[in-house]
């Protein structure tokens, strides 16, 4: 591992001497060695005989080199100390966009990011190096050979996860705008899930965090946190009594992700000697979306239907620091759902003309209704932190889902909710299998009262969360079910007038 670094590639290209001081043909430099060869990997710049241009490309090096990926030509600069102009970069930055975007399973027939144009005056080193970083890794993951695969894969996930990668990452993501953002992310997310099978087929594992990219930021009264998981990389609560052996089942059940939006509205009261600071949700949304295309789920598993579902959300909103906070307030917990109890009961009577002693035929029945709302919001206090759940419970025996094992014949009901849950009238979900919680149903207000000392100042609040996602039977015949849960923390600013 320590063989292995990721240069700056931006300030290796704009080193790049002029055409006419190049003793060779081509410059290369190192981006990965193999442990157990002399393999390695190489960023190659080569120039075009015939014209002032050149492709950049990368390298398997071995006896013989083998080209993993090569740049469209990029033409050089005649008026600069470089040899690319910043027009030029920003060329090469969307080349090395667009083919991480191919790499997602339904970008290779959608043309409409070929339209993109990306302003990098700004952060533009760390910018070009991240999304090459990037593409490097999406192309060891499905082009590099084995031995020079697995070194370098650690290092490039290493430098993906790390902050100053995640920083960037948020200014990467606000240039792409947020539909390419779910595009790159897919794609990602696919080439995670594969190495992870991958390690898994071979008896190796991998400890991914959890979820792999989530950034957050605080503007105009908003709170907003962004985050995406693969389904392979969350963290296994409760597993089925009923081991699946169902290759096509799990072939479906591993190729979604979670995507997730929690938004919260803030306001600012300012009093003569405190703040109050009032804080309600906008939106909590929970998506579980598929990372290739309905054919494929079709043809190796068992369709898109069969999916996880959110089956509970935890939410703390915590300030950093308590030397400010005099109280915090909750509302009740609210919109809770009514029990309905109905009793209903029966008499019957009828005369049997049997013989030999016609007589009266009597019957009684007693029988209780239960209706139940699955969806259950609470909040509650610890400390100076507020906690807001959101609790899915299953409508026949009123059990919260996500710490259930469902019985064998709850999973064969055909009245069940959770069967065909996305096309039902009563689904507790929408269609595509997500779900939306909005102010107007969970509009009750948390709110902490400042000291009036902490006029002037940024406050740091902590947003920690916790979300679980369920798998039982959809329309696929199978008693195998299981419970997801992955766990984020990011920090959101507030600036006391």
């Amino acid at each position: 591992m320590a063989s292995c670094s990721f240069p700056d590639v931006y300030s290796w290209i704009q080193t790049l001497p002029p055409l006419s001081q190049w003793k060779t043909s081509s410059i290369s430099t190192s981006i990965c060695t193999s442990t157990s060869n002399s393999s390695s990997l190489k960023i190659v710049a080569a120039k075009n005989l015939h014209s002032p241009t050149i492709t950049l490309s990368i390298i398997a090096d071995f006896s013989f080199p083998i080209s993993l990926w090569t740049s469209k030509p990029l033409k050089t600069s005649t008026n600069s100390s470089n040899l690319f102009d910043e027009e030029t970069m920003s060329t090469l930055l969307l080349n090395c966009v667009h083919d991480v975007l191919y790499y997602g399973s339904n970008q290779r027939k959608n043309s409409s990011h070929y339209s993109l144009k990306l302003d990098i005056t700004s952060s533009s080193r760390e910018i070009f190096n991240l999304a090459f970083l990037t593409l490097i890794f999406l192309i060891c993951i499905y082009e590099a050979p084995t031995d020079l695969r697995s070194n370098c894969l650690m290092t490039l996930k290493h430098h993906l996860a790390n902050s100053t990668s995640r920083q960037i990452s948020k200014v990467l993501m606000k240039l792409l705008g947020s539909n390419l953002e779910e595009q790159w992310m897919r794609s990602m997310n696919l080439a995670i899930t594969n190495w992870v099978l991958e390690l898994k087929a071979n008896g190796r594992t991998l400890k991914t965090p959890s979820p792999l990219y989530s950034y957050s930021f605080s503007t105009h009264g908003l709170w907003k946190v962004q985050l995406y998981c693969p389904i392979i990389a969350m963290d296994n609560i409760e597993n089925s009594s009923n081991p699946s052996t169902d290759e096509r089942l799990q072939f479906s059940l591993n190729y979604h992700q979670l995507e997730g939006v929690l938004q919260f509205n803030y306001q600012l009261v300012v009093r003569d000697k405190w703040i109050d600071m009032r804080v309600h949700v906008d939106n909590i949304r929970c998506d579980i979306m598929r990372l290739v295309n309905e054919t494929l789920l079709s043809e190796r598993g068992v369709g898109g239907s069969e999916k996880h579902f959110p089956s509970r959300i935890s939410l703390q909103l915590t300030p950093t620091s308590h030397t400010n906070i005099m109280s915090v307030s909750v509302s009740k917990s609210s919109n809770n759902p009514k029990i309905e109890v109905g009793t209903e009961r029966t008499f019957e009577a009828g005369f049997e003309p049997s013989t030999p002693y016609p007589g009266l035929k009597l019957s009684v029945g007693e029988t209780a209704m239960v209706s139940l709302k699955p969806w259950k919001f609470e909040q509650f206090v610890h400390g100076n932190a507020a906690a807001l759940n959101w609790y899915l419970h299953d409508s026949s025996d009123g059990k919260e889902v996500a710490s259930t094992k469902p019985s064998k014949l709850t999973l064969i009901n055909p009245k069940a909710w959770f069967r065909d849950r996305y096309s039902s009238a009563h689904r507790p979900f929408n269609k595509q299998g997500g779900i939306i919680f909005a102010g107007d149903e969970y509009g009750e207000n948390v709110w902490w009262k400042i000291d009036g000392k902490a006029r002037g100042k940024t406050m740091e609040w902590e947003i920690r969360g916790w979300i679980w996602l369920t798998y039982w039977p959809n329309k696929h015949k199978t008693f195998y079910t299981e419970t997801k849960r992955l766990e984020f923390k990011e920090i959101l600013h507030l600036s006391i007038p």
